[in-house]
């Protein structure tokens, strides 16, 4: 049984020349403003006052609690057996041996009074709890788990591996077995682990292939044998409310499971594909996908300016860029900061992916005739203040939504362009009059997503001048202000990168630029005047500014941005 010995933690890092008094002040101050819960010792290694291996030294001293060799002692796969995947995961532990009546575990938190005891209850065994980091308690799980039931998996016996001979019996009864619902529950919680936005299951000739997409960029993980290809598809149906027996035509659908403590709604869309059936899940966590209007990303002064445009009291706003560049999450995030219980706000989206409190959100139906341009018709007819349109696609859309504008709404919508001055030349395109554009658009933010460097593991480094020219860095200024790169550590998983911001170009339509768009002018005059009167920044500077404050890389800002001439 662990002694909790009276001395404080924070005590022992200061005594032992681990922090400052003053930055442990700072942490106690974090974590009193915190309404997380989080541990000081979190706070520490996350202020980077602290690291990890420091950490556990003095919580192992603190709690008289042997620190875990991960890696000199592997779990015996035999205690694996006992203790179920899930039941592991989501207590961030994992069993190590057992001695006799005894299991020795590995956890994050040895105090977890609650985890222990139902551990002792599952296995019948007295608990031996030994200290180690969650992060390095979850790689090895998801390794030990995923490599024994590929073993399972050698071992078991199958009858008719040819998918196309499985009836729907065979189907349901492979869908139900345990080695099955523990695959698909191990690649969906590992996902959501690795903070990822989608899992791909993609059939090849002679292998099925799992990826995930985290921070934008897909990453391959250990997949099950593709004899299980079949089943896991059907699993993964059966909780999504899929037709199992319909292989030949795509199908979407959604499921709703609880992982670490909160409600994740997960989207499914699987088609047909020569191999097989190939199956996307998009993670919907609104924990994690929900951001204030300040975390966005945006540089001061573009922040100010989006500010004031989303307080007008009419208008058309516009978000563009690429599927995948954050468009929803910023329009979200500016809808948040105007809400108020005076203001009437509907959305009509395609899908609804995340709900937002006290507003009237209107999934889009196009098989039952409910399209942006309907739903939009009929949003007008609720007395709205606020709308926001999913996005705009065609000229029906864009015609209402000018009326809405010109007749006292605030709109937000999005489209697809390259750029924010693109936008006008989009409208225009799609029939929409310019007299009327130049009367109802207010503003256009463009935008794209990097990857940010990993906060652990970020440490300066030099970039050939070649290539600081190419985002218009004088290779003198990094003599003496150099950049930041990650380097890999655990906690980005070897990556140097950890969490996505936003880059920017925000275009303001004043008088000029309405007589610019009057007259038909092209999108590079008025990103030209935008540029010379407004100081707008593009994507390209705004992103060579994070690069210069150390937020990200060069490689990073362009492949995600056109490049541009410089001098420098």
């Amino acid at each position: 049984m662990l002694k909790l010995r009276r001395q404080m933690l924070g005590t022992i890092l200061v005594e032992s020349g681990q922090v400052t008094p003053e930055q442990l002040e700072t942490a106690l101050a974090e974590q009193r403003r915190s309404d997380q819960g989080k541990r000081i010792g979190e706070i520490l290694v996350n202020q980077r006052a602290l690291t990890e291996p420091n950490l556990l030294q003095a919580l192992s001293k603190q709690l008289d609690c042997p620190i875990a060799d991960l890696a000199a002692e592997p779990p015996d796969p035999k205690v694996l057996e006992i203790v179920p995947s899930e039941f592991a995961l989501r207590h961030h532990l994992i069993p190590l041996r057992q001695n006799d009546d005894q299991l020795v575990v590995a956890m994050s938190d040895p105090l977890d009074i609650h985890a222990i005891d139902d551990l002792r209850l599952l296995t019948g065994l007295d608990i031996a709890p030994l200290l180690a980091s969650a992060g390095d308690i979850r790689r090895l799980g998801e390794q030990a788990y995923m490599t024994r039931m590929m073993q399972d998996v050698q071992d078991a016996e199958r009858a008719g591996d040819d998918e196309d001979s499985l009836d729907v019996a065979d189907l349901q009864k492979m869908a139900k077995e345990e080695l099955v619902i523990q695959m698909v529950n191990l690649i969906i919680n590992q996902a959501i682990q690795d903070r990822a936005s989608d899992i791909h299951v993609e059939p090849f000739d002679k292998e099925l292939r799992v990826r995930y997409r985290v921070d934008g960029v897909l990453h391959e993980v250990n997949p099950p044998p593709k004899r299980f290809h079949a089943a896991i598809i059907s699993r993964i149906k059966i909780l999504s409310d899929l037709n199992i027996a319909e292989r030949r035509l795509p199908q979407d659908g959604r499921m709703r499971i609880r992982a670490a403590g909160r409600q994740i709604d997960l989207r499914i869309s699987t088609i047909p594909t020569v191999y097989g059936e190939s199956c996307v899940m998009r993670i919907l966590d609104k924990q994690t996908a929900m951001l204030g209007l300040t975390e966005l990303g945006m540089e001061a002064g573009m922040f100010q300016r989006f500010r004031r445009l989303i307080q007008e009291p009419h208008g058309i706003i516009l978000v563009t860029g690429p599927t995948g560049s954050g468009k929803t999450t910023t329009l979200y995030a500016g809808l948040s900061e105007i809400y108020s219980i005076e203001k009437k706000i509907i959305t009509v989206e395609d899908p609804v992916e995340y709900q937002l409190n006290g507003i009237n959100q209107i999934q889009v139906q196009p098989s039952i005739g409910l399209t942006f341009a309907g739903g939009l018709r009929s949003i007008v007819r609720q007395d709205p203040d606020i709308i926001m349109v999913g996005e705009i696609r065609d000229h029906e859309t864009v015609e209402i939504s000018i009326q809405a504008a010109l007749t006292g709404h605030l709109v937000f919508s999005t489209l697809h362009t390259n750029d924010a001055a693109g936008a006008v030349s989009r409208l225009l395109d799609m029939g929409a009059e310019p007299f009327l554009v130049a009367s109802s658009l207010i503003g256009v933010a463009a935008q794209r997503l990097v990857r940010q460097n990993c906060r652990f593991c970020k440490e300066p480094y030099e970039e050939k001048p070649e290539i600081l020219r190419e985002i218009g860095i004088d290779p003198e200024y990094v003599k003496t202000h150099p950049l930041m790169k990650g380097k890999g550590c655990p906690e980005c998983r070897g990556l140097g990168y950890r969490g996505r911001s936003g880059i920017y170009e925000m275009l303001t339509v004043d008088e000029h630029i309405r007589r610019l768009i009057i007259g038909r002018s092209s999108a590079s005059e008025i990103r030209q005047h935008a540029q010379k009167t407004q100081g707008m920044l593009s994507m390209l500077q705004d992103g060579r500014e994070k690069v210069l404050a150390g937020h990200t890389t060069i490689a990073e800002v362009l492949r995600v941005c056109q490049r541009e001439e410089f001098d420098t």
